[in-house]
């Protein structure tokens, strides 16, 4: 009674495991629907110089014809050039500077070796030069006025009347200094000229100061007036006709429409039935996925778990995406959308990536611009992203696909722009920038791969790639308490991933299970012939019966190991079945032998099972006989390997061990030949060519 309650939880999941998944499904279509964006979506698609090939059409109702983002920036140009900068005419600057002359010419008089009677003479030309350098006007130069001309005009404010003036119509200072050199030196009334050119340039400074806060006030004002549109087209005027081509003039047109049709209320059309044409659509992409799962991954649709974790990421991409149009980003490209492909294929496999990525795609094509261009290079990079991390092995290949999706990009935005303009010298290459940062952020999948591993208790390539390190804890235990039998785990790995990549398969999981395979002998290795030194055999003392125990329990303390030390299930079950149910053959025929009187029950010499159920555990399984055999062979030659090989599979087949695995005659023939030469080769036999045969 108190099991039933302990696991009541499990029977109510599995009574209704197949509701809570339509649950799943509707809330996952529900929460797409209503995020996605709800305005009237424009049905013509055009580029600039192609042909029109819808019929004649003719506008709807008056709209204004927005300006290009070339004339938006003339304008801003030619606006920014028609206002001037503006300087303030400061009159405490000049009675200052004439103040602290007056000062200093006081204090220098005595030491300037003139006679007193010159006094007067000095200072009035000093105070004239200094009076005619301010009634002309210093300026302070700045430099962004400067780009085109040296000089430039400006507007002068005093006592709120302005002015217009050009710089070549003041002093500044170099000017200035320059000027009191000159009318020094002409003066033949002053006996030391050099003097009195030092002193008055001593009290040089600007009056007319630049004034930056009023001018960009100024320049805000006039750029805030720039009209964004630039004419009308007529309700009833005809846009555009049949086999014509889509000129610039007629694409703008094109675009200023499409906008008015989206964004004017007007048009907007019933919300209630653009709600009900995004859910039939989201609504059948989700059920495609579904159907696609139940047909060809019925493992992933049996697992609510993983379910839930692709809707997850199906839904997170598509509100993304309705985020990013909401808040009106300035290239929807800036969105990650590789991230998912590269997560599914991470996390499960190829198809089902592909298979996601183009039902998301598509969905999204549906409220982005120009969709079959969208849809080209999503579709593309998606693909280079999938192909170029089929095999995950190492982590710099993230990096590498990271590279083959930005060329990817590259070369089609090359392409896509050739065909538009035609010339290599109009493509606007600042457009590429946001697919940059796209695949920059594409990278986030790495982190969000563990996240979702975590959370949802699967396990990655990336996992299986940290747990193939012979560094770990777990594997460098077993090197070190059954050194016989991590080597033959390493034989064994070598053999089924050398297999599982010749005929098709997850080379990394069945590397990552041959490697974990056996742990369950950490615990009595001394029982095992692999960890046996040439000492007594402690089998010597016990009986048939206990041995086969002994030897069969390595399975179920190998899987109590595993989870001790969270290795992940899909492992375990290479450990589960990498015996399958058969019988200890040694200690079963040695009983029978000494023992023919005695009643036997063969499931004391049997292993509990189950039998390999994926081509990757069927292969591990005889990988693991065909290495355990090899090492019996006294003198290992061609010949004798190849009848030992021949001889452990078609033992398995006869024993039903492979009836659960879908792996083909073809491929036990290649298996068989795989471990033929690799074996050889480990025992370095001269190959016998007719072997292959």
């Amino acid at each position: 009674m108190a099991r039933l309650k302990k696991n009541s939880h499990l029977i109510i999941y599995r009574r209704y495991a197949t509701s809570l998944k339509f649950i799943m499904m509707g809330l996952s279509v529900l929460i797409i629907t209503l995020v996605l964006p709800k305005q009237a979506r424009f049905r013509f698609e055009y580029e600039k110089g192609k042909i029109w090939m819808q019929k004649d059409l003719v506008s709807p109702y008056s709209f204004a014809i927005k300006k290009t983002n070339a004339e938006i920036e003339k304008d801003r140009h030619d606006i920014l050039e028609s206002v001037l900068p503006v300087y303030q005419n400061v009159d405490e600057v000049v009675l200052r500077a004439l103040e602290n002359f007056n000062t200093e010419f006081e204090t220098k008089w005595p030491v300037s070796g003139i006679h007193e009677k010159e006094k007067s003479k000095y200072y009035a030309y000093g105070t004239r030069l200094l009076k005619e350098l301010y009634q002309r006007g210093i300026i302070s130069l700045v430099k962004k006025y400067q780009q085109v001309n040296h000089n430039y005009n400006f507007n002068v404010v005093k006592n709120n009347v302005s002015r217009q003036l050009n710089t070549v119509d003041v002093y500044d200072i170099k000017t200035a200094e320059a000027y009191i050199n000159q009318s020094a030196a002409r003066n033949k009334d002053l006996k030391n000229p050099a003097w009195l050119i030092k002193l008055v340039q001593g009290h040089i400074q600007p009056n007319y100061i630049y004034d930056e806060r009023l001018t960009d006030r100024l320049e805000t004002d006039a750029l805030n007036s720039i009209s964004t549109t630039r004419g009308m087209v007529q309700k009833g005027e005809l846009i555009v006709t049949q086999g014509s081509t889509v000129s610039g003039e007629v694409y703008q047109k094109l675009e200023s429409l499409r906008a008015a049709y989206e964004d004017d209320a007007r048009v907007v059309g019933n919300r209630t039935l653009i709600l009900f044409g995004q859910f039939l659509l989201v609504g059948l992409v989700i059920i495609l996925l579904i159907v696609f799962l139940y047909l060809f991954r019925r493992d992933i649709y049996q697992d609510n778990r993983q379910l839930s974790l692709i809707l997850l990421v199906v839904t997170g991409m598509l509100v993304a995406l309705s985020w990013a149009i909401r808040i009106k980003i300035p290239s929807l490209y800036y969105i990650p959308y590789c991230i998912v492909p590269i997560i599914i294929r991470i996390l499960f496999d190829t198809r089902l990536a592909l298979n996601i990525h183009l039902l998301v795609v598509l969905v999204a094509g549906f409220f982005v611009p120009n969709s079959f261009e969208f849809a080209f290079l999503q579709i593309t990079s998606g693909m280079v992203a999938i192909y170029s991390i089929k095999n995950l092995i190492k982590r710099e290949q993230f990096l590498i696909s990271a590279l083959l999706i930005l060329s990817n990009y590259f070369i089609a935005f090359l392409g896509i722009s050739l065909i538009r303009t035609g010339s290599i010298f109009e493509i606007e290459y600042l457009n590429f920038v946001p697919f940059i940062f796209s695949v920059l952020l594409s990278l986030l999948a790495y982190p969000l791969i563990y996240a979702f591993e975590k959370g949802f208790g699967i396990t990655s390539d990336v996992t299986l790639m940290e747990l193939t390190n012979t560094n770990s804890r777990l594997l460098r235990d077993l090197a070190f308490k059954a050194p016989g039998t991590f080597q033959h785990s390493l034989q064994v790995a070598n053999l089924a991933e050398a297999a599982i990549f010749k005929i098709g398969g997850n080379a990394l999981l069945v590397r990552a299970g041959a490697l974990y395979h056996d742990i369950g002998k950490m615990d009595n290795p001394q029982y095992f012939i692999e960890n046996q030194n040439k000492g007594a055999n402690p089998h010597d003392t016990l009986s048939y019966e206990q041995s086969a125990q002994i030897i069969i329990q390595h399975v179920n303390k190998g899987v109590e190991i595993a989870r001790r030390n969270h290795i992940p299930e899909m492992l375990i079950d290479f450990i589960r079945t990498h015996h399958g149910n058969t019988r200890v053959d040694y200690f079963y025929q040695s009983f029978l032998k000494n023992f023919p009187e005695k009643f036997v029950d063969e499931n004391i010499f049997r292993y509990p099972g189950p039998i390999p159920f994926s081509k990757e555990t069927a292969v591990l399984m005889l990988a693991d006989s065909a290495e355990a055999a090899s090492r019996s062979l006294k003198e290992p030659d061609a010949q004798s390997i190849s009848d030992l090989v021949e001889r452990i599979i078609d033992y398995k087949l006869d024993q039903d061990q492979l009836s659960d695995s879908n792996i083909t005659l073809k491929d036990i023939e290649t298996i068989k030949l795989i471990f033929k030469t690799m074996l050889m080769g480990i025992y370095h036999v001269r190959i016998d060519y007719a072997i292959h045969r």
